[in-house]
Parts: C-alpha cells; structure tokens; sequence
C-alpha cells in the first residue's frame, strides 16, 4: 500500500507541475487553448506506448466516451485561461469545487451512496472554495474560470464513473486525450505561436506532467481502491502551492491561505473517517 500511495502522491505532484509550465506558457501570450490542445495531442503520442493490448476502437462508437473528453478538453482550456492572471494554489484552490459537485451530483445521477461524515467535510471542502475564490468581494474573471473549470472537471468525474465499466482505464485514458485534442483542435492550431525552443520545451514539460501524472493515477487505482486513495487527490492543492512559490514567487493571502487549509483538511478527515 505504501507504494501505492506513493505512486499517488507522484501523480499528484505531476499535475501541478504540468499546469506550472501552463501558466509559463499563457503568461507569455500563448493562447490557452493552444496549450491546451498541444497537451491532449502530445498526450496522445505519450500514451500509446502503454497500450499494448488495451485499445479498444469500439469506445469511440459511445457518445458519452465523445462527451467525457469534451468535458475535459473544456476544463483544461478554462484552467489554463485562469492560470493567465491568477496564483497557482488559489486556481487548484477554485478548481476543487469539482471533486465536490461530483460526489452530490453522482449520488444524484449514478445513485451512488452519500454517507453523513464524508458529505459534512466536503460542506467544510466547499467552504474553503469560498474563501479561495472570495465570490462577491476578492473574486476574478481568472478565479471564474477557474470555478469554471472545476464544474466542467466534477462533470467529467460523474461522466467517467458512468463509463467505467466500458473499457480498461488505460483505453479510456487514450480516448479523453484523443477526444480532447479533436474537441480543441480548431482553436489550437488557429493560434500556434511563433517556434521557438523555449516554447517547444514548455509545451513538451506541460504534456509530459499532465499525462504521466494522469497515467499514474490510473496506474495507482488499479491497485487499491478509489475510496482509499481518492483523498490523496487534495494533495495537489499542496504540491501547487509548492510550485506556485518555487516558480513564481507567489504564496496565497490569508483567506485564501484558510480555505486552502480547509479543503486539504477535508480531504484527509475523509481518509481518516474511511478508516474508523
């Protein structure tokens, strides 16, 4: 289990760390959704040496495996829309609405069972979102996007516990990049920068992090259950705050700095009630 965690706090880290370059790149005038697409197109390329034996073309024949990756496509373009003007740990802060949305609407939707503990600390989770995004006083058109990306990222969530039992991970994996890059394409390659070897290396760290780390979360739900290691997903909140310091200089204010306490603190309590 020990290396199963470990696996997941990697992953955890390579997002942020993909999202880093992303903010590099956006804060240096490239579109956001060329970020975006290149991401999910490289992505692509990253994947498919992991898919021997597990492609399945059949998928692409479902319409919810085409309206997951819109999903996703659409979050991503969002939080690198965010990541043009806002700290790095504030938009992670207001993107967690969506691991929220996702658990009431998958109860909801899916039927899935909502027990009192976990539904009274993802009440605590969200009031963290609040604090972070500040709606009506300290709130952004960055921070919009970002609550902005965290619904469409909930919404993906419901939509990829609904498809679950349709193929392997890994296939369905290759079907969110692939979908996601198509979704993307007509934006993306309408705003392709001037080439540049900075450029090129940012656009490669992006979709490095941002695959590697997706690829090792499926690897590490294959060997334990969700419910095990879904908290360890707030650790992302953590590691971007890490990043957001390291590279750019920036630490959450006070409010924000509380609210991202509290939604880490929701995360683990939910490990911690799993466990009693």
């Amino acid at each position: 289990m020990a290396r199963t965690v470990a696996l997941m706090l990697l992953a955890m880290s390579l997002i942020p760390l993909g999202d880093t370059a992303g903010k590099m790149l956006v804060g240096a005038g490239v579109s956001p959704f060329f970020v975006g697409w290149s991401r999910f197109a490289l992505g692509v390329v990253l994947v498919l040496p992991f898919m021997a034996g597990a492609f399945e073309s059949r998928i692409f024949l479902d319409w919810r495996i085409w309206l997951r990756g819109a999903l996703i496509g659409a979050g991503v373009a969002c939080i690198l829309t965010a990541l043009r003007t806002e700290p790095l740990a504030n938009v992670f802060g207001a993107f967690f609405v969506g691991p929220i949305l996702s658990y009431f609407l998958s109860g909801v939707l899916l039927g899935e069972r909502l027990s009192t503990g976990r539904t009274l600390l993802l009440l605590m989770g969200f009031a963290g979102v609040l604090l972070v995004v500040q709606p009506g006083f300290g709130m952004t058109v960055g921070l919009g996007f970002a609550v902005a990306a965290g619904v469409f990222y909930g919404l993906f969530l419901v939509a990829s516990r609904w498809v679950a039992d349709v193929a392997r991970p890994r296939a369905l994996l290759l079907s969110q990049v692939a979908i996601a890059a198509l979704v993307l394409a007509p934006f993306g390659l309408s705003t392709v920068p001037a080439f540049s070897w900075p450029v090129a290396g940012l656009v490669l760290w992006s979709a490095a992090g941002s695959t590697l780390g997706n690829l090792m979360l499926v690897m590490a739900f294959r060997r334990a259950e969700a419910g095990q290691l879904a908290p360890f997903v707030y650790f992302q909140l953590i590691a971007a705050t890490i990043l957001g310091w390291l590279f750019f200089g920036e630490l959450p204010g006070g409010l924000a700095l509380v609210g991202l306490t509290m939604l880490v603190g929701a995360g683990f309590g939910s490990l911690l009630l799993r466990r009693g």
